[in-house]
């Protein structure tokens, strides 16, 4: 491939459709929405998921288990990856630098897969007991931080 060669994608060079233009556009008068109905008149918004008056899909099947609506989410990190950053001292800014968090507003929780070799000071919001115990039995410390979320009740 070279300059010689280069050309545009399928209909990148095609102008927008443009309605209400007059009768020569053939776009003209009602614009491409017909005559009379729901949607041929201004501001009409039909409701997502609305099946013309027809029970709708979501309605029709059958609701099962319970939802937590105040679930608390945390954000995994096992043992092995926090060993492979080569710190000495975690909190989750340092992961969310790292990429193994992905945004701010997570809570993080350790879990104990892989093994320690060096001591290792850890920030996280919750730790498993496993991981809890191979930090310390690696000569590391564990430190809870408050999660400053407040449940709204």
């Amino acid at each position: 491939m070279n300059l010689s060669n280069l050309r545009a994608p399928k209909k990148a060079s095609e102008n927008k459709k443009r309605v209400g233009r007059g009768m020569g556009s053939g776009m003209g008068k009602t614009s491409t929405r017909g005559h009379k109905g729901q949607r041929s008149r201004s501001g009409s918004r039909i409701m997502r998921g609305f099946e013309g008056g027809q029970m709708p899909l979501h309605r029709r099947l059958p609701k099962r288990g319970f939802v937590n609506i105040f679930r608390t989410e945390y954000e995994v990190v096992n043992l092995e990856r926090l060993a492979s950053l080569g710190e000495t001292e975690i909190t989750p800014e340092i992961l969310r630098k790292a990429g193994v968090v992905t945004s701010k507003k997570t809570l993080v929780k350790v879990l104990g897969q892989g093994e320690l070799s060096k001591a290792l000071t850890v920030y996280a919001h919750k730790f498993s007991k496993s991981a809890q115990e191979k930090i310390e039995k690696a000569g590391g410390k564990v430190q809870v931080v408050s999660s400053q979320r407040s449940v709204a009740s």
